[in-house]
């Protein structure tokens, strides 16, 4: 008997074969594209931090969402940085509100070619840059509760498909289902910002989104990152409370908690390729020291491999590109 008779190599001799066998396939139908949307029109600013994402209005929004959906892209998630912060965030609220004026007009122009998901937290919106309402020096929770279920509501009488809750506070999801329930939208979903932990990788978006914390830090409500049994008790939490889907955020340094949570639920699962995980791609790449093309595509078949259905990530355009060459 030759040695070896087991040769695993027989499936990797060409692209042909390795491509019939590959376990795992990455698609631009699995990326959601996220937006940092700015009041008024014909604006558009580069975020330093985050080499090709802008801060934009959203006629110009519209052009790259017409792109992505060009490529296969059909979901986005949309952030607002308003003009004007108050302490109570109550510019998330409002009917006329960044996000809830580029919801209308992006579902006027696209109509459900498009599923338009909107980010539903206050720190984009509040003037110290917490995810709720400060109280004596001190995030609290049910009152944070009551102005997200406002969020809520508005971003779903402005047409979005989904209302995603990025807070952290206790029983959220519950509190915005009844509250979309009791407005008549009871067709409208949840996307759970599930497993959230307090990272440093979101030091970029906070550039974008202009909500980095005035004082304090978020870890009184966001997650340890040293914890992944508590990521199940937060998962499970959110999916009896009636979330549609749920999200695991960052992803690469997080992808031990998210195959977890993929054997304990049925539910659709999302991963965040956050900020500070697109950003080292990208200085790296500007230096010569990594192939771009190839390290974007590997990482985020990482994340689909380790058990994401959907990936939110800024990668996103550019990656749907790089999958429509050959030999991708």
């Amino acid at each position: 008997m030759n040695f070896p008779a087991l040769r695993l190599r027989r499936l990797r001799k060409n692209p042909a074969i390795r491509e019939m066998v590959a376990e795992t396939h990455l698609k631009p139908a699995d990326f959601i594209y996220p937006f940092f949307l700015l009041d008024g029109r014909n604006k558009r600013e580069a975020i330093v931090s985050m080499p090709g994402i802008y801060q934009q209005s959203v006629d110009n929004a519209l052009i790259e969402i017409d792109q992505a959906l060009k490529l296969g892209i059909k979901a986005i998630m949309l952030f607002g940085v308003p003009e004007e912060k108050d302490p109570q965030g109550s510019s998330a609220y409002l009917q006329n509100g960044v996000v809830q004026n580029a919801v209308q007009e992006i579902k006027k122009t696209f109509g459900t070619d498009v599923v338009v998901m909107a980010d539903t937290c206050l720190c984009e919106y509040t003037s110290h840059g917490h995810c709720g309402i400060v109280m004596d020096g001190h995030v609290v929770n049910d009152p944070s509760v009551e102005a997200l279920a406002r969020a809520a509501v508005s971003q779903a009488e402005a047409g979005a498909d989904f209302v995603c809750p990025s807070d952290m506070m206790d029983g959220r999801i519950q509190t915005i289902r009844w509250a979309l329930d009791d407005a008549g939208f009871q067709d409208t979903a949840i996307m759970a910002y599930a497993v959230k932990y307090a990272s440093s990788l979101y030091a970029p978006f906070r550039d974008a989104a202009e909500s980095t914390p005035a004082f304090g830090d978020r870890r009184s409500y966001q997650m340890d990152f040293r914890n992944w049994r508590e990521a199940i008790r937060e998962a499970e939490q959110d999916l009896m409370e009636g979330a549609d889907m749920l999200m695991v955020k960052p992803a690469l340094a997080y992808l031990d908690v998210l195959h977890r949570v993929r054997e304990e639920t049925d539910l659709p699962l999302v991963a965040y390729n956050v900020s500070g995980e697109y950003s080292m791609v990208k200085a790296a790449a500007q230096n010569g020291w990594i192939d771009e093309q190839k390290v974007v595509l590997e990482c985020l078949t990482g994340i689909k491999r380790a058990g994401a259905d959907l990936i939110v990530t800024y990668h996103a355009l550019e990656a749907a590109r790089w999958l429509k060459q050959p030999n991708a």
